[in-house]
């Protein structure tokens, strides 16, 4: 129909003459080949009317079997066998060749992968959001009046009127509640921006994991309850908790999480300041006014949120001293995870 007899007989022919395997490469690439022949006659099987593309795309399957075949018939004629290697002085060419280097996840992801894990255990799911952010979703809805310091210049990346890089995921949770009934129970993971001078501690682009539950009655103690779970799943079933109060724009009341120092167990020592505690979190329970933005009743649900930067779980659960390890891309520290 599509001359595929045609096609075929002087591939046989070709095929025939063939004296070498490289010969037979540049048959095949001739004939099946992505510009090939016989894939020139395929692309026009959707041309031919409706009744006649069966057929049609029977009898040139039939002759790409035949084609392949004949080569692998001919290839076993030819031979495929390599030529011997040559003695080089010094040099043992029977020994095994190396190994090619293998490659595998970021820490920050295998970290990013182990948090994601202990929530989705207790019925979160992931949901990501654009990192070039409108200045009400990143700032506004979530409380954070226009004379807050996060909002001027100097400490975010502007790219024009109302709009930035992220500063934080946060803003994912209000395009869900936005879209959402509750109960709404989700954890935000993500890159984020920051104009913060590079140091041991801060850089300027980090990743970040925020988690929001609002349902009806949802309580202090369920906020306490999750995180702790999460920080013993984390770093350990020993490692003891405290909640310290502190200040969000977002919640109310609000607090920093803090676990036990593994390297004294609470003693006291250089990797803690002396303090025997290392904050890894904030959290709170989410503000009426964010409710409000979003058209939720707070005197209907109420919830928790939280927030931790991947980069900082990653530091302190592998006792890891300057953030920006993770970015210089060196084989000997990468290679460690």
């Amino acid at each position: 129909m599509l001359g595929s007899e045609d096609l075929l007989e002087e591939a046989r022919k070709d095929i025939e003459a063939a004296q070498s395997a490289a010969s037979l490469e540049s048959l095949r690439v001739k004939f099946l080949g992505r510009k090939g022949r016989l894939t020139g006659l395929l692309r026009k099987v959707k041309e031919l009317p409706p009744e006649d593309r069966p057929g049609a795309g029977a009898e040139l399957n039939r002759a790409k079997c035949a084609i392949q075949d004949l080569l692998a018939e001919a290839l076993e004629t030819v031979g495929t066998a390599a030529p011997k290697p040559k003695a080089v002085s010094g040099m043992d060419v029977t020994l095994p060749g190396r190994r090619r280097f293998l490659g595998h996840r970021h820490p920050l992801s295998q970290v990013t992968d182990e948090i994601l894990s202990i929530f989705y255990g207790m019925g979160f799911s992931a949901v990501e959001g654009p990192e070039v952010e409108e200045e009400y979703y990143n700032f506004e809805a979530l409380n954070t009046p226009e004379w807050h310091p996060s909002r001027d210049e100097q400490d975010s990346f502007y790219l024009g009127p109302g709009i930035l890089l992220r500063t934080q995921t946060s803003p994912v949770q209000i395009r869900v509640m936005e879209k959402t009934k509750p109960p709404v129970r989700i954890v935000a993971p993500g890159r984020c921006f920051r104009r913060d001078a590079p140091d041991a501690s801060h850089f300027t682009n980090f990743h970040q994991v925020e988690g929001l539950y609002v349902d009806r009655d949802v309580s202090l103690a369920d906020l306490k309850g999750a995180l702790t779970h999460f920080a013993r799943r984390m770093f350990g079933p020993e490692r003891r908790v405290r909640f310290r109060p502190h200040y969000f724009p977002f919640t109310e009341p609000s607090a920093e999480m803090d676990v036990s120092c593994a390297g004294c167990g609470g003693e006291g020592c250089r990797v803690c300041s002396g303090k025997g505690w290392l904050e890894i979190l904030g959290c709170g329970m989410v503000h009426p006014n964010v409710f409000e933005c979003v058209g939720f009743d707070s005197e209907t649900y109420n919830g928790y949120a939280f927030g931790m930067g991947v980069e900082r779980i990653a530091m302190l659960k592998y006792g890891i001293g300057d953030i920006r390890l993770f970015y210089e891309n060196d084989v000997e520290f990468l290679s460690q995870f």
